[in-house]
């Protein structure tokens, strides 16, 4: 098979992989069906040991009402040691999430261990990564041109918003890498969702269990809703749900 021509943002071998693993069948549209998820999947997550879940106080959605559920798409920024203002003046870019945009499928999460106090990813970054096809991204650090982004429908999970751009400041280290975001460890392919209440990852190969009991605890939350919908005292309820 032919491999995918590059834009040259970033050198072939620093690109782990060159698309990013699927999920099994029928697993990102389990998820979806959870609708606003973020608290079951953290449960599920809690009760299986894995440190998955990060808050939406700290990582901020840039759309209201937004939610996401795809693989990840991982990439990873260090600050660069040139001076700033003469990488400027000379043009000389160091930011390559463009080609993470490039090798993106339909569906992805782009997910960035990115560099605090300057934008990791901005307005014209967000509407190529929308017409790739991806359908958000979590970035930890810095975005800008939030109205852009949000113009086109692209959802950004983020630390920070900065006018301050990266292009002179960062170098993106690797695509398709193992990353840490907010200490939890994320490779690509890993299950992404991300609501109005938080973001939760979880392992490739740790899905479809994560599924199954997440799928329970919303059928039991449901049938707890059901029954104060009903008027069911709540010593009764609590007698015959778990809380």
């Amino acid at each position: 098979m032919t491999e995918k021509e590059l834009t040259g943002r970033i050198s072939r071998d620093r690109i782990r992989l060159m698309e990013t693993p699927s999920l099994p069948d029928g697993i990102v549209e389990g998820f979806k069906a959870l609708g606003d998820a973020s608290g079951i999947v953290s449960d599920t997550l809690d009760g299986l040991g894995l440190p998955g879940a990060l808050p939406a106080s700290t990582y901020r959605p840039t759309v209201a009402g937004a939610r996401i559920v795809g693989p990840a798409l991982t990439l990873r920024n260090i600050n660069r040691s040139r001076d700033a203002v003469q990488a400027a003046r000379d043009d000389v870019n160091g930011m390559a999430e463009f080609e993470a945009h490039n090798l993106a499928r339909p569906g992805d999460v782009l997910v960035v261990d990115g560099v605090s106090g300057m934008s990791n990813m901005g307005g014209i970054s967000a509407q190529v990564a929308k017409r790739q096809g991806e359908i958000g991204a979590i970035v930890q650090g810095g975005i800008r041109d939030v109205g852009h982004s949000r113009e086109v429908g692209y959802p950004i999970w983020s630390t920070e918003v900065t006018p301050i751009t990266g292009k002179w400041r960062l170098e993106t280290q690797e695509i398709n890498g193992v990353i840490e975001i907010g200490g939890i460890r994320v490779s690509p392919g890993d299950l992404v969702l991300a609501d109005e209440t938080g973001v939760c990852f979880v392992p490739r190969d740790r899905v479809a269990e994560v599924l199954k009991i997440a799928q329970k605890k919303a059928a039991g939350e449901a049938a707890r809703c059901a029954g104060i919908d009903r008027g069911v005292p709540l010593p009764e309820l609590l007698r015959t749900t778990k809380a």
